[in-house]
């Protein structure tokens, strides 16, 4: 059960988004690259980029193509695992297409390292592929396994780039419409001059606001948008 390609996996992100879904910005070919990654004979792909360039969102889409497609997929979010779950990435090699996300929230500890480099070979012995995706450039993560870093690095790396402001607008204007509001230009702007600059804390900022209009039965305006900022 836990593996079928039509059910949803219990350590993927809450949103289930697609390659259609991405604001690409500056990352065209970036994401051509990750789309066309399970028809290359490359068994690794490592993305890297900033907090909130887009790594789980592609990740994500990534394993809804491969099921969507027929083959099977799996997700999982290392910074948001207990410590010692390195188990979770055992018996995983029967899979068409494993991602791993946040490998730099795990670089360093041996039991996860371990972990890794086992599932690569795994993976290769059974024709599966490995995505990976970090903060940090492969190069500057503080591995202790030689092992796993030459691995790693024979694989495609790819580097995601942050999104300028009209990017980022759009991202927010297409969240906000998933969660059933309509954010008008001048509210979006408002939250990308005064809110913080993380992308992931704006698009929280935008659900904020969505129930905040809900509950008050209140229109998405500035001034809603500057109380649910400073609230």
């Amino acid at each position: 059960m836990l593996f079928s390609p039509q059910i949803p996996l219990p350590l993927e992100p809450r949103q289930a988004n697609g390659f259609d879904d991405f604001v690409t910005g500056p990352n065209a070919a970036v994401v051509t690259a990750i789309r066309q990654f399970r028809a290359e004979p490359a068994l690794c792909l490592f993305l890297q980029g900033a907090e909130s360039s887009g790594k789980t969102h592609l990740l994500n889409a990534s394993c809804h193509a491969a099921r969507d497609s027929g083959q099977t997929a799996f997700y999982a979010g290392l910074r948001r695992m207990p410590e010692d779950a390195y188990s979770t990435l055992e018996g995983l090699e029967g899979m068409d297409l494993v991602c791993v996300d946040d490998i730099d929230a795990c670089a360093g500890k041996a039991e996860w390292e371990e972990a890794l480099f086992h599932l690569y070979n795994r993976l290769r012995d059974n024709g599966g592929k490995l995505m990976l995706a970090s903060r940090d450039r492969l190069s500057a993560l503080p591995l202790k396994l030689p092992d796993l870093h030459s691995r790693l690095a024979s694989g495609l790396r790819l580097r995601l780039h942050s999104l300028d402001e009209a990017g980022k607008l759009l991202v927010l204007e297409r969240h906000a419409r998933s969660v059933g509001i309509d954010l008008p230009d001048e509210v979006g702007r408002y939250l990308l001059s005064h809110g913080h600059r993380s992308l992931a804390t704006l698009v929280r900022s935008v659900e904020r606001l969505q129930l905040a209009a809900f509950a008050g039965k209140r229109r998405i305006t500035v001034p809603l948008a500057r109380e649910v900022l400073r609230g």
